[in-house]
């Protein structure tokens, strides 16, 4: 019988195995064939090996089917190392460019990891389909934990925008100001869920803060 979303290991949608990212073989391999990334009419860029340069022209072997091609220098990207593969966060990339961001976006995406964090922002690809990842058991996980501590999630941004109403403290901008075309019903829906269990949990807390801050009824 197949298994049904619900029973699934939610932990796969949201942890890398850091033990495969880094494995010596990829990076030995990554710094011979001199990858970076070139345009292409079909995905957008694509890795490809530098074979020779010839003033501002480069030849380069294209990974996938192994042709060769002609390409401005100018249009050639760098390719971050492998042990940045699906990186949670995309400002800890050596190099951040245009084909490095959508590579690491789509890696991440077809491994069922839609939240990756861009800085101070939390960009989300929707996945069309049910994920496990929205339990009050998830909640607990990143309840009372910091950003950098857990991958990337909606509730890790809820969860920090709960501790600074309770602390008095401003929002960081990410919360201030986020755009506002991007955070969809489902997205609101579950930051008001996660912000009703923490609530629950801390009910006294934020009875307290709420007296102190506005005042006795």
């Amino acid at each position: 019988m197949a298994q049904r979303t619900g029973q699934e290991d939610p932990e796969r949608y949201l942890f890398v195995d850091r033990a495969v990212v880094y494995n010596p073989a990829t990076q030995a391999d990554w710094t011979a064939k001199k990858l970076v990334w070139v345009p292409s009419e079909r995905h957008g860029f694509e890795a490809a090996s530098i074979r020779e340069e010839r003033g501002e022209e480069v030849v380069v072997e294209l990974a996938e089917n192994g042709k060769k091609a002609v390409v401005n220098k100018d249009d050639i990207q760098k390719m971050n190392p492998p042990k940045f593969s699906k990186v949670e966060d995309m400002a800890e990339l050596t190099c951040l460019n245009e084909a490095s961001v959508l590579h690491n976006l789509k890696d991440r995406y077809y491994s069922g990891l839609i939240y990756t964090y861009s800085g101070l922002f939390c960009v989300v690809i929707n996945p069309y389909k049910n994920l496990p990842i929205y339990s009050e058991n998830i909640i607990e996980m990143y309840r009372g934990k910091k950003r950098h501590e857990m991958p990337p999630h909606i509730y890790a941004i809820s969860e920090t925008a709960y501790r600074c109403m309770l602390q008095g403290r401003p929002l960081p901008p990410a919360h201030c100001a986020p755009p506002l075309p991007l955070i969809s019903a489902r997205g609101v829906q579950e930051i008001s869920t996660a912000l009703g269990v923490l609530g629950s949990f801390e009910l006294s807390d934020c009875s307290s803060f709420c007296h102190t801050q506005i005042g006795p009824p």
